[in-house]
């Protein structure tokens, strides 16, 4: 995964979200993109993993440069998983069937799905609450199962948008023992954006940005 002097603009051109970044991201890698609020770490996710687009520069992934938002759709739906903060869980849909909907297109049958989403709730702990609905899960478990549906289709790359940032210190630390945990076993790239510099120290790099642009660039844990 790579930006090429990526540039984003909104606001007709009058706000600068990101502005000639540059970078490379090796697969498997562990990286913390930090900086203060509005310096354009969630921008830079979201260009990152194909949720949003550059209005200059280029972006890569795996060595090509998709050259569509249909190409970025099939993408996302095959290899990549992302965490919002805000967790962004359908309401009115249980845990199981919330960790499922990645996998219609790219998981053939029922029954596998489920299979499927019921080992990826097991995973992060959730094995008792698959048939809860949002509302009935603590903010952490809402993570938790967010990071589960992040994970439906085995993707190459994560990125987790300020995971921990509506949670207590408690419930943080879990969620970002799991995140860890499937960056350590499965091999999977984490590209993690937080305003938090104890969260970023347990990444093994650390980019920093500032009004948009790239200030900082280092070895973390």
């Amino acid at each position: 995964m790579a930006l090429e002097r990526v540039g984003r603009l909104y606001d007709g051109g009058r706000v600068a979200a990101l502005r000639d970044v540059t970078l490379a991201i090796v697969p498997g890698e562990f990286v913390a993109v930090t900086g203060p609020s509005g310096s354009g770490k969630s921008t830079l996710l979201h260009v990152l993993c194909g949720l949003d687009r550059p209005t200059t520069g280029r972006v890569w992934f795996r060595g090509a440069e998709p050259a569509s938002a249909e190409e970025w759709t099939r993408i996302r739906a095959r290899h990549v998983g992302f965490v919002f903060q805000a967790f962004h869980l359908f309401p009115t849909l249980t845990a199981l069937e919330n960790v499922e909907i990645p996998m219609f297109g790219v998981v053939a049958g029922a029954r596998a799905r489920r299979r499927r989403a019921e080992d990826l709730l097991t995973r992060v702990g959730l094995a008792g609450r698959l048939e809860h609905r949002p509302a009935e899960l603590s903010g952490g478990e809402r993570q938790r199962v967010a990071i589960a549906r992040s994970l439906a289709n085995a993707p190459l790359l994560v990125g987790a948008d300020e995971p921990t940032g509506n949670l207590d210190s408690k419930a943080a630390a879990v969620v970002l023992d799991l995140l860890e945990e499937v960056h350590r076993q499965d091999g999977t790239t984490l590209v993690l954006a937080t305003h938090n510099r104890d969260v970023a120290a347990r990444a093994g790099r650390v980019i920093e940005l500032a009004d948009g642009g790239l200030v900082s660039d280092r070895c973390g844990s």
